[in-house]
């Protein structure tokens, strides 16, 4: 299957926030867990605060493809920028911000909490090693 950027994008508002550019890759048929999405906001719109705690909890998953945001989780505020990534678990109140004069293009991975044992795999166990390194090392602003 092949889906071409923006094919099949739509607008879209969501937690009260500002309209959107919206695509739902595969429309819920990849057979994983969770829905794939892209979203392109506007110069100064914005998602909408919001958390995932009530009925079916969500973990959001946020990586900027393009543009700059700001996106506040919990009582934490993070400058964005193209390849940066964030995560927010249910019960964190969330939002993000086109900060931008140009749009902003995110890739947002959706689902309920849940984990699978990716050990087998060889850049699993890399990841995990250096994630381990480099919570080890001391930081030079300590």
């Amino acid at each position: 299957m092949l889906e071409k950027r923006d094919s099949d994008g739509f607008g879209y508002r969501l937690h009260e926030g500002s309209e959107m550019l919206m695509h739902h890759h595969f429309g819920g048929h990849t057979g994983l867990p969770v829905a794939i999405q892209t979203w392109v906001i506007p110069p100064g719109g914005f998602e909408g605060r919001h958390r995932h705690d009530q009925g079916e909890q969500l973990i959001e998953f946020y990586q900027v493809l393009e543009g700059t945001g700001r996106m506040r989780v919990g009582a934490r505020t993070y400058e964005l920028s193209s390849g940066d990534s964030v995560l927010a678990g249910p019960a964190e109140l969330h939002d993000l911000t086109n900060t931008g004069s140009a749009e902003l293009r995110v890739l947002v991975v959706w689902g309920p909490p849940g984990s699978v044992d990716l050990t087998p795999y060889g850049s699993h166990r890399r990841a995990e090693q250096l994630r381990g390194a480099a919570q080890s090392s001391p930081s030079s602003t300590d």
